[in-house]
């Protein structure tokens, strides 16, 4: 079980969780999962129901399967995003076999899909294994069949985009990525008209210093949000929680899958920053002036999903400039639950 929750509170929410689809009205996400877990592995268990309870008006029920997935035939059914037969196919599979081997072997076939669902679906896997690796259960087991099954669901490729030289650094290669010529639309739409991105980290073949370079992708991501969050405060934040989805996996999956899981989540962080640019930052970002667990605790008081999930991700970056950010998405957001 996980350290900061002996409870099993976190295996309740799940299977109050698994009744719902991954998605709702059709398009938007059903983020409850990843926001449970994040309120858990923080030592924020007795909040999580409460949470649930104001977020539940936004769950639809689990939708009606079309046709089962198999080993036949699921290269057909990648990228459908209504086939919530993946995530039987997923449950089956983990039944057969241990979880990190079948993480191993779908990685790389979904990996080139990580964009579809606005990159929800890496997101909602990065929390599933991260649950894992503090503890297995049944509920958790089962909420790895669901991220996998939405991912494979909603797997959408990019591809034509051009190269541009990058900085060194992952921040200054953020601030190098050319806003998309016509800004209008949903994600699926911005992402067609994506052309160029700079290439950073192209050069890197060694694993280790793969994992290095996500970490400071996800650290210049979640400051970056500090400055430019006011862009487009909700789509923004996937900038850092895309990435530090794929940086949490890494040490459940083959370091030969380290290389790739670096750039595709580049290609992530990079593409959401084109896709909802901001002309100018902000010149100056205050001292957070709090301590973590005050970011957290007014970031629960806040309520929305992706303000939690931002400085979930902020907490694992840790200073302060992680921290200010958090604070930006709180000002920035509108409350789960408006006064």
């Amino acid at each position: 079980m996980d350290a900061h929750d002996t409870t099993g509170t976190l295996e309740e929410a799940l299977e109050r969780l698994h009744a719902s689809r991954p998605e709702r009205l059709g398009r938007l996400t059903n983020h409850a999962p990843m926001v449970v877990e994040a309120l858990a592995a923080h030592g924020q268990a007795g909040a999580v129901h409460r949470w649930l309870d104001l977020y539940r008006p936004k769950l639809e029920d689990f939708p009606t399967p079309v046709a089962a997935v198999t080993r036949a035939n699921w290269r057909e059914a990648l990228g459908e995003p209504h086939r919530a037969d993946w995530i039987a196919y997923f449950g089956h599979a983990l039944a057969e076999q241990p979880w990190r081997d079948v993480l191993a072997a779908w990685w790389p076939r979904l990996l080139p899909g990580l964009y579809g669902g606005s990159t929800h679906p890496v997101i909602r896997v990065g929390h599933a294994v991260r649950a894992l690796e503090a503890g297995e259960s049944a509920p958790r087991l089962a909420e790895l069949a669901h991220g996998l099954g939405y991912w494979a669901a909603r797997h959408r490729p990019v591809a034509g985009i051009a190269p541009l030289p990058a900085a060194p650094s992952a921040a200054g290669s953020l601030d190098a990525v050319p806003p998309i010529a016509e800004p209008r639309g949903g994600f699926p739409d911005r992402l067609a008209t994506l052309r160029r991105l700079p290439l950073w980290a192209g050069d890197v073949t060694d694993p280790d210093t793969a994992r290095a370079r996500l970490a400071e992708l996800v650290r210049a991501a979640t400051h970056r949000y500090a400055t430019h969050g006011h862009g487009e405060a909700t789509m923004l934040v996937h900038a850092a929680t895309a990435p530090n989805a794929v940086l949490r996996a890494l040490g459940s999956l083959p370091r030969e899958l380290w290389v790739p899981s670096l750039r595709a989540a580049w290609t992530a962080s990079a593409a959401v920053t084109a896709m909802y640019a901001t002309a100018e930052p902000v010149a100056h970002v205050p001292a957070p002036g709090r301590t973590a667990q005050e970011v957290l605790e007014r970031a629960l008081a806040h309520g929305d999903e992706h303000v939690i999930k931002l400085t979930d991700t902020a907490l694992d970056v840790g200073d302060e400039r992680a921290l200010a950010a958090a604070l930006h998405a709180v000002e920035l957001s509108e409350p789960l639950v408006p006064n």
